[in-house]
């Protein structure tokens, strides 16, 4: 019997979370995908009435790897804060259970840029999960999307530096250095675009496409999965500078410059202040440090300028800027005086 070409079986954890909810609702709609959620016992998320839930023990062996059985593909969602065991768990009960591809709890910066994993303090965690994957004989693919738009404009001053309820922006070297940002239900839809690819190219196509680089859809062939296996997929809604987003700002808002306090720092400054609210345990000083390092005018965390996008080869629609801006400020129950 032909092994197949696609995945079909997909489970998650975290179907239910923020940018959860995206993922599932976006493989639903390509009708080509059973979905999983794998819940704690005493969770009971929303889900769409065609998702299966099951209820698993996070530290038991046994419990994962029944509920992984059959599975194609493993995605793991899990907030900042879980215990890194839970991930480890997840996987090794995932490499037991057959599941051959897995999408780690990697949503956001470039997975394959050590220095800037090593200012951010995330890096090698996420690198030891990447080996274990490879370790157990599974495949993953990281997702770079940079930090989720609509999350980030409303979220608060340490985030993308504005206050929308005092109308103040920090602005980080002038506000000109441009990072990749991606909207919450743009990830949702590149997950489901990379996983309804086929698995594998045929050999007619990779001899058409041997000078192809990963996921160049060369030869008329087009993408497949395995032109990600244990790589990144970059993906960009849009690539902007905090000059841009004030712009946008004052057109969803109906204000001028000249209505906002602007002052002025710059990110390194800005990086090293995070650094000192977390020596003194403020855990807000990860979030700003993050932010701020992404800023870095030398080494932006701008996927276009340095990896390539791979929207196109995802099929991957521009979105509305003002709209998302909008979207923002509304989610994060802000409001302009």
């Amino acid at each position: 019997m032909a092994r197949k070409n696609y995945v079909e079986k997909i489970a998650i954890v975290g179907a239910g979370g923020r940018i959860g909810k995206h993922i599932t609702n976006s493989l639903l709609a390509t009708g080509k995908h059973t979905i999983t959620a794998l819940t704690r016992p005493g969770s009971n998320p929303i889900l769409p009435s065609d998702v299966t839930v099951l209820k698993v023990d996070y530290n038991n062996n046994d419990s994962l790897v029944h509920a992984l059985r059959g599975q194609d593909v493993l995605i793991i969602i899990l907030n900042i804060s879980a215990p890194p065991e839970t991930q480890h768990n997840l996987i090794t009960a995932a490499a037991t259970a057959g599941v051959r591809w897995i999408l780690p709890s990697e949503f956001g910066g470039d997975p394959f840029d050590p220095r800037k994993g090593e200012d951010t303090l995330i890096g090698a965690g996420k690198a030891q999960f990447r080996e274990h994957i490879q370790r157990l004989g599974c495949n993953y693919v990281g997702i770079a999307c940079g930090f989720w738009y609509e999350f980030s404009i409303g979220g608060g001053p340490n985030r993308f530096g504005f206050d929308f309820e005092e109308k103040r922006v920090i602005m980080m070297d002038g506000g000109g250095t441009r990072i990749s940002t991606s909207t919450m239900p743009m990830v949702g839809r590149a997950v489901a675009a990379l996983l309804s690819l086929r698995i594998s190219r045929d050999d007619h196509d990779q001899d058409q496409d041997q000078d192809g680089g990963k996921g160049s859809g060369g030869g008329g062939g087009g993408a497949s999965l395995e032109d990600f296996k244990n790589k990144a997929v970059y993906i960009s809604s849009f690539t902007l500078s905090q000059q841009d987003m004030l712009q946008s700002i004052l057109r969803v808002t109906g204000t001028k410059p000249e209505d906002w306090t602007i002052t002025h720092t710059t990110a390194k400054q800005r990086w090293k202040s995070g650094q000192e609210m977390l020596k003194d345990g403020n855990m807000a000083g990860l979030v700003r440090l993050s932010y701020a390092r992404a800023f870095f005018p030398d080494d932006p965390e701008d996927f276009e300028a340095s990896k390539g996008l791979d929207n196109e080869v995802l099929g991957l629609v521009q979105e509305d800027l003002d709209e998302f801006t909008r979207i923002g400020m509304d989610t994060n129950l802000t409001h302009v005086k």
